[in-house]
């Protein structure tokens, strides 16, 4: 007789580990928990988890021991599949009486959150907010409701959030309340809303979006999956920055490149067109726009170094991949994509991948600089039509000016309220 989880077990034996756990995800609130974990135990097997396959084992015998079921939901969240460590940590809570009941709540929170499910992790805290603590516990109530775009209960949590007693908490205090003052400048112009991509990408990391996606809006929210990138394209970015630092009176006195071709192609047609001098790059250079075409293509040394905003400085980026959430947010970012090809890199075609551009650097850059002041693609007819014009993109801009560029670069782990498919 065939079960739900056939296919699961033809990938794992085919060794095809990525199809296996894809084909998975969905059974995990549906599948009956005991067969759900046996299921995990073979696939942690084959990539060679022995710990989460013997912890598997353990919680399949006896699906009743909360302790087990523990053990299996931390071990699925530190080796990625926190989707399968749900329903088994909800379970460890639901046998857990009393304060005991504070650690299978903690790993399940733990899960949801690293799920991107913030709305469950909020309902979860709240209907065990007996057992919470103002830190973490309250904390992670106003976050995650914050991070679901409840702003409502985020703001009224955060304001009866006593300063933590442990200094390791500090930073993440600071961090909400700078968020909730950045959502309050951004609602002024924007709706904040889960289709609001621009003005949730500046409530959860400060990073002004310079162009929404018009493909596709009803399930990506003006990010794009795969891009090939134009000349055109890189200069409304550049274009939308220019509006941005006017929007903030701001003006760096020079521009430089991170270390890498595309880097210096744009930093050499951003100098032009801001009329600005091009100077080496160094990390604490005050008072400069510091370019990159993609912060993912940039090792964690590089990164690293911008993390900390020297005054002045401008971190730039024009296409950030907005499903590597790890990579260090930029105050600016062109666009949103997940995966694609530079204008002047190797292009897919019909006939396969073509050559890149080898031409000098220079002449590239005057190519991005002579696209000039092009109407914005019209895409397919799916974006709201005042989504993303000229007037709306210099409104919200000098909306949030104030607190634009202000406290550290810092990446959340997190889509936030605006959800959209990836592949």
């Amino acid at each position: 007789m065939s079960t739900a989880f056939d296919d699961v077990r033809r990938h794992v034996a085919a060794g095809d580990i990525p199809s296996a756990v894809r084909t998975l995800r969905p059974l995990a609130d549906t599948a009956e928990l005991a067969d759900l974990v046996a299921e995990v135990g073979p696939l942690a097997e084959a990539v060679g988890f022995r710990e989460l396959a013997k912890a598997a084992e353990k919680a399949a015998r006896k699906p009743g021991d909360p302790r087990r079921l523990y053990a299996f939901g931390y071990l699925c969240i530190e080796h990625g599949i926190a989707f399968a460590a749900v329903p088994a940590l909800r379970e460890a809570l639901r046998l857990t009486p009393g304060p005991a009941g504070r650690r299978p709540l903690s790993e399940l929170v733990a899960a949801l959150e690293a799920e991107d499910r913030h709305g469950e992790a909020t309902q979860e805290l709240l209907r065990h907010e007996a057992l919470l603590e103002p830190w973490p516990g309250q904390y992670l109530v106003a976050c995650n409701a914050l991070l679901s775009g409840d702003l409502a209960t985020a703001r009224e949590r955060a304001a009866r959030l006593p300063a933590p007693d442990d200094d390791a908490w500090t930073w993440a205090h600071a961090r909400l309340r700078r968020m909730l003052d950045r959502a309050e400048a951004a609602a002024r112009t924007s709706p904040l809303d889960a289709t609001d991509l621009r003005g949730w990408q500046f409530v959860l990391t400060g990073t002004l979006l310079g162009s929404l996606s018009p493909y596709g809006f009803q399930v990506m929210r003006g990010r794009y999956a795969y891009l090939s990138d134009s000349y055109e394209a890189c200069r409304r970015s550049l274009d939308r920055l220019a509006v941005a630092l006017d929007a903030a009176g701001h003006r760096p006195d020079a521009v430089s490149a991170l270390p890498g071709r595309s880097d210096r192609i744009l930093a050499l047609a951003a100098a032009e067109i801001l009329a600005l001098d091009l100077v080496p790059y160094a990390p604490q250079r005050p008072d400069t726009l510091v370019v990159a075409y993609d912060l993912g293509d940039h090792d964690p040394e590089v990164q690293d170094g911008l993390r900390d905003r020297a005054p002045g400085q401008v971190l730039y980026e024009h296409a950030t991949r907005w499903t590597e959430t790890d990579t260090v947010p930029a105050d600016f970012s062109g666009l949103h994509r997940q995966v694609g090809a530079e204008p002047w890199g190797a292009r897919l075609t019909a006939h396969g991948p073509g050559e890149p551009d080898t031409r000098p650097e220079e002449a590239i850059a005057r190519d991005i600089v002579a696209a000039g002041a092009h109407p914005a693609d019209p895409g397919d007819g799916s974006a709201p039509a005042d989504a993303d014009t000229d007037a709306a993109f210099r409104a919200f801009a000098t909306a949030v000016a104030p607190l634009w560029r202000t406290g550290p670069r810092a990446p959340i782990r997190s889509s936030g309220p605006v959800r959209s498919n990836s592949f």
